[in-house]
């Protein structure tokens, strides 16, 4: 349930004060950018131009309170905790910005992503301050989810048994031009505004190339009509001094007087909100922080492109927000103007998320992972598609192309926004795959570019297989089905090349296989060939579907020969095994499938193989097929006994012995999932080089195959060993990184939320349906176009169904409680937001 506080903010996780370092929760749309909220309610990380940025953070930008008792005494402490003391030490002391000013002495921080609370108290302060943040997510509605702007509200909560006078101050600094890594503010300028219901600073730039990425526009408003005073700039003085003359200025009585503008490019502006604060009431002020920044360039503006890309460096692509919105005024605007819609509807979600009857390790995971879709990993382009990085690092995204083998992990997309979901096979499909069926698994920008990437993956490819099987089953859109079965149908046919994956078309991929290892294996694997048999099983419905009806015929039977070959060849009796089968030459690979400089540099000595290791992720498309409702794919008893292999060989309580020769995402005394494990020996002298490493993604995908085959106390302590790594001292509870920050493949976690309600929805076959609960229960639903509530109370051979729309709308004919039976109606069911249906089940 929501943690209880003062002001019934969603609250799901708490850090004290000790846990506040590392905490940057994201605040800004899908595909917008953000700026983080940190633990000690200081603003950092301005992402918001077009670029990551870690550690770009604005000087002279910051929000303070200014007090005023009955007897006159004042205070004056930007609303922010003390900083650490990791953080005192520099060549010139304290780097942090702002570093001066007086803090507040007790902080702490809660979390229900979107939502961050502050609470800060002072023994000098006769007030205590929480900072409300949040940026509206609402499942199936992407617009109102994809919004550039960070609403910040300050809670004044007066103890007294006397009035107290208080202000809040925000700063800004006009920083339009630079992006953290390059460029500069060149005549910016400050206009104040009344307008639109706001009251505020608008910033522009008369210097900075209109076509440039990093121009664009900022705004700092609030909706408060009275008591505001402002300045449009700071003093420019030499010394320090235009921060003193603010400080001056403000903490005298909390009002600000105008100061001229002198020729400085980026100008500072404040606005100031004035308000009595009852004794023992409160009184809140709101801050609306947003921006616009509309011309982001392709992939290759970091050079992180391919060579053989013919796009152009700078090539202009831009962002579908910033056709949303003139400017960002008028993303304030409507922000404002809706803001009571948009905070309810977030908080109908967040709370419909926590009151589920999920352990707080799932929902943690779940909600805070979400926040990787609003990080600079995701970006939209002005036709409404959504792409994205693998990671970011610190000053440009990590791996381009929306990358197929990683993306294929997450599961938050295709089930809280499902149109972008189908967005993203729509790409895949009618852009990405050439005439051959071959699938650029980096897709180049412009799309007439798709396919200048001329490689292929074959775990990518075959999962976005499974996800169009997945993606058409939750909208029940067979008319995109339609458009997209040609080329899909290319994808899998690909396989059978001379030459390819499964060049004797037997069900087994054989061939020379690039996937997310970043590497090829050759021969007969588990990872790979689940892949390949999930996809069999996905065209296989489809087909059927489309009046294909020997071409399904032809899936099922590959699938049937693939499926008895991996349980007789390749599982051990504890796991599956990799079997090396070196290819007779390079002319007898296929060209599309070599990455000439990351895997074997001789396909007829292959290293860099995975061998008779126990692979953390090598059912990862069987978790795929749970999730999407296409059974199992591999025998079911190899299948729980692979799983509890994994847990048995590959997780270690400590690292305190373990030796890794890459990426150190685990020490100490940290608990994980090691990538994989060698506990029959034959570990090859160069084992693919992942295989010593740690990374959530692949963790959450063996727990959540845990939490599906009925082992939750495993599945549970795997995720919990991962948010424990993540606890804001240590890491950013809202960075789960890999190859870069925000990893897309993270986003896997909200696979939990499914396994542990057995959740299942077709549109197509206009069914719903839940794991059959042994007590009353309450789960969370969502289809990607559709989410709710759904609570259950089994009585005997019956149970008492109660299933409510918060939002979108859904249809079903059935309604199915896996273990127990079904309730058919007459009539469809189309449930609209509001609307709840109450039915019994019976066995």
């Amino acid at each position: 349930m929501t943690l209880s506080n003062g002001s019934n903010f969603p609250a799901l996780k708490s850090y004290d004060q000790d846990h506040l370092r590392q905490i940057g929760l994201p605040l800004g749309g899908i595909g917008t950018g953000v700026v983080s909220l940190g633990g000690r309610g200081n603003l950092h990380d301005w992402e918001i131009v077009n670029r990551p940025a870690k550690g770009f953070d604005i000087e002279q930008t910051f929000f303070a309170l200014y007090t005023r008792a009955n007897d006159g005494a004042t205070t004056a402490h930007a609303l922010e905790g003390v900083i650490p003391l990791a953080d005192y030490e520099g060549a010139r002391g304290a780097a942090i910005p702002n570093h001066g000013l007086p803090r507040f002495r007790q902080c702490s921080f809660e979390a229900a992503y979107p939502f961050g609370k502050v609470s800060l108290s002072d023994p000098d302060v006769p007030l205590r301050a929480e900072l409300q943040a949040f940026n509206p997510l609402i499942p199936a509605d992407s617009d109102n989810s994809g919004i550039p702007v960070a609403i910040l509200r300050f809670v004044l909560s007066n103890e007294g048994d006397s009035d107290i006078e208080a202000a809040v101050c925000g700063s800004l600094q006009n920083f339009i031009g630079a992006d953290g890594t390059s460029g500069a503010a060149r005549d910016n300028f400050n206009s104040y505004r009344e307008a639109d219901g706001l009251t505020g600073l608008f910033m522009q730039s008369a210097g900075v190339d209109p076509e440039a990425p990093q121009w664009g526009t900022l705004a700092l408003t609030t909706p408060q009509r009275a008591g505001i005073t402002h300045r449009r700039a700071w003093a420019n003085y030499s010394w320090g001094d235009s921060l003193l003359d603010f400080w001056d200025d403000f903490s005298e009585d909390g009002q600000l007087n105008e100061r001229e503008r002198d020729g400085k490019d980026n100008p500072t502006g404040s606005l100031s909100v004035s308000v009595s604060v009852p004794a023992g009431g409160t009184a809140d002020i709101t801050f609306l922080l947003s921006w616009h920044f509309p011309n982001r360039i392709t992939w290759k503006e970091a050079g992180l492109n391919h060579p053989q890309s013919p796009v152009q460096d700078g090539t202009r692509i831009g962002n579908f927000y910033t056709t949303q919105y003139a400017d960002a005024w008028e993303a304030a605007a409507y922000t404002a103007q809706n803001l009571d819609m948009l905070e309810t509807e977030t908080r109908a979600f967040v709370d419909a998320v926590c009151a589920a009857d999920l352990p707080p390790v799932v929902k943690e995971a779940a909600l805070f992972n979400l926040s990787t879709l609003r990080s600079q990993t995701v970006f939209r382009t002005p036709d409404g598609f959504m792409f994205g990085w693998e990671g970011c690092d610190d000053t440009a995204g990590c791996c381009f192309g929306s990358c197929t083998h990683v993306w294929n992990y997450e599961q938050a997309t295709a089930f809280l926004f499902g149109g972008l979901a189908l967005g993203m096979r729509e790409v895949e499909f009618n852009y990405a795959t050439r005439a051959d069926g071959g699938m650029s698994f980096r897709v180049d920008l412009p799309l007439q570019h798709a396919q200048s990437w001329s490689l292929a993956a074959a775990d990518g490819q075959m999962g976005c297989i499974m996800k169009l099987y997945r993606d058409w089953q939750l909208s029940g859109d067979s008319e995109a089905l339609r458009g997209m079965w040609p080329k899909a149908r290319k994808a899998l046919e690909f396989c059978w090349l001379p030459g390819g994956w499964d060049a004797d078309k037997d069900g087994v991929m054989e061939g020379c296989q690039h996937n997310t290892m970043d590497v090829e294996y050759y021969g007969p694997n588990p990872q790979m060939g689940i892949w390949y048999l999930g996809a069999l099983r996905a065209m296989e419905e489809m087909a059927r579907h489309l009046g294909e009806d020997d071409f399904a015929a032809e899936c099922r039977r590959l699938f049937e020969s693939g499926s008895r070959y991996i349980d007789e060849r390749l599982f051990n009796g504890d796991y599956y095994e990799h079997l090396i089968q070196p290819a007779a030459g390079r002319d007898a690979v296929l060209g599309m499938l070599i990455h000439s400089s990351m895997g074997a540099a001789d396909p007829s000595e292959p290293v860099l193989q995975l061998g008779a290791g126990c692979l953390v992720d090598q059912l990862v498309g069987q978790l795929l097929a749970h999730v999407s409702g296409l059974g199992y794919l591999t025998e079911e008893e190899n299948v729980k006994r692979t799983l509890s292999s994994i847990k048995r060989y590959n997780f270690k309580e400590n690292m305190y012995g373990h030796f890794n020769h890459m990426r150190s995402y685990v020490l100490n005394e940290e608990s994980a999932l090691l990538m994989a494990t060698y506990p029959r020996g034959g570990r090859p002298a160069r084992p693919f080089p992942y295989y010593n490493e740690v990374m959530t993604g692949f963790e959450y995908t063996a727990a959540i195959g845990m939490l599906y085959e009925g082992d939750i106390e495993n599945g549970l302590r795997c995720i919990q060993a991962i948010r424990d790594r993540y606890d804001g001292r240590k890491r950013n509870p809202f960075d789960e990184a890999e190859c870069g920050h925000h990893y897309a493949r993270a986003m896997v976690a909200w696979a939990a939320v499914l396994a542990l309600s057995g959740f299942q929805y077709s549109a197509v076959d206009q069914t719903i349906g839940f794991a059959a609960p042994k007590e009353d229960c309450r789960h969370f639903w969502s289809t990607g176009y559709a989410w709710g509530s759904c609570a259950l109370s089994p009585n005997g051979a019956s149970c008492e169904v109660e299933l409510t729309v918060l939002g979108g709308s859904v249809q079903f004919a059935e309604l199915t409680l896996t273990g127990l039976g079904a309730a058919r109606f007459d009539q469809p069911q189309a449930l609209s937001k509001g609307d709840t249906l109450r039915c019994a089940v019976s066995a």
